[in-house]
């Protein structure tokens, strides 16, 4: 039985990898810091499935003790601090986990000296200022703090698997979501949002820019590729995308045609508090690479993944 270590369990794509490694037959190791309350709205159905370990990307030596704990075959590097607004308000809190502590854990699985295929969950918004679909050879340049942090876990996974001959590939995942998404991400924002308005619990929905173009995937799929890039035999980097590009206002007509509303203009209103110091207007990904040598395609329609999402969230605030 093959083991696996994921930090950012309590995540949207944390809890979609575990369902997916527990369906393969691993026995999964979730990385949980210590807090008052817990926080297992993504993982509650994994509680006595899953074997929880404490530990923190800021302290290594919490890093060494749960790696002696779990003993993994493959480590999932997805904790982080992973929204980008947030970032701006702390960036150093973001620097420390979401870059050095990707360093740390590397650090933690060298000194520990078994061969492990490591996973870093590598981001689009490295990107940031573009203009065209972006594959592996495109140039970076991060537009924020987060962008930034991400970055730094990028470069020293690569660094680490050249200088100590290590397994460490690198998944840059172009946005996608879920029912699972956290109430802050613009896409659960609006599903959330629009729920609330279907059940009349409000009026408007506030957002920030609304050019923003993305290219939108379902998390599920997602984490398929991430396990797919540790069953490799040489480790290698690849972007993960659908090709497909969209802006807000098509992801709100999309979000809103589920509860029979065509026109959104009055439901939908902009408030500077939401925008950015310096946004990224247009994010999109060739995964051709991934395709060709992973054999991964995505399998869910954007309208799809909206539909679940409207869905979702109707059900749950009806509740």
């Amino acid at each position: 039985m093959k083991k696996a270590l994921i930090t950012g369990i309590n995540g949207m794509d944390g809890s979609y990898l575990a369902d997916l490694l527990l369906e393969k037959g691993y026995k999964v190791y979730g990385l949980e810091r210590r807090t008052s309350s817990k926080n297992r709205v993504n993982t509650s159905h994994l509680e006595g499935r899953i074997t929880f370990v404490k530990g923190d990307l800021a302290d290594q030596n919490s890093l060494a003790r749960v790696l002696r704990e779990s003993d993994p075959d493959e480590v999932y590097s997805l904790g982080a601090q992973s929204f980008v607004g947030e970032s701006w308000n702390t960036p150093e809190q973001t620097g420390d986990v979401t870059g050095i502590g990707v360093l740390r854990l590397l650090e933690a699985i060298r000194e520990y000296g078994k061969k492990i295929k490591f996973y870093q969950a590598s981001t689009s918004e490295m990107f940031g200022k573009m203009e065209n679909f972006a594959n592996e050879d495109t140039k970076f340049h991060p537009r924020s703090p987060y962008g930034v942090a991400k970055l730094y876990g990028h470069w020293i996974t690569i660094n680490y698997k050249e200088s100590y001959d290590m397994f460490n590939v690198s998944g840059i995942l172009f946005n996608h979501e879920s029912e699972r998404r956290g109430h802050e991400f613009v896409s659960r924002k609006i599903t959330d949002g629009i729920a609330r308005i279907h059940l009349g619990l409000q009026d408007k929905i506030y957002l920030g820019n609304l050019d923003t173009k993305r290219d939108w995937g379902y998390a599920p799929d997602y984490v398929e590729a991430m396990w797919l890039m540790l069953q490799q035999d040489k480790p290698d980097d690849f972007v993960i995308a659908t090709g497909e590009v969209r802006s807000l206002g098509e992801f709100l007509d999309s979000s809103f045609q589920h509860i029979g509303i065509t026109d959104w203009s009055k439901y939908v209103g902009q408030d500077p508090r939401f925008m950015r110091p310096a946004d990224v207007f247009y994010l999109a990904g060739d995964s051709s690479k991934a395709q060709s040598e992973l054999g991964w395609k995505p399998q869910t329609s954007f309208d799809t993944m909206v539909e679940r999402m409207v869905k979702n969230d109707i059900e749950i605030l009806s509740k």
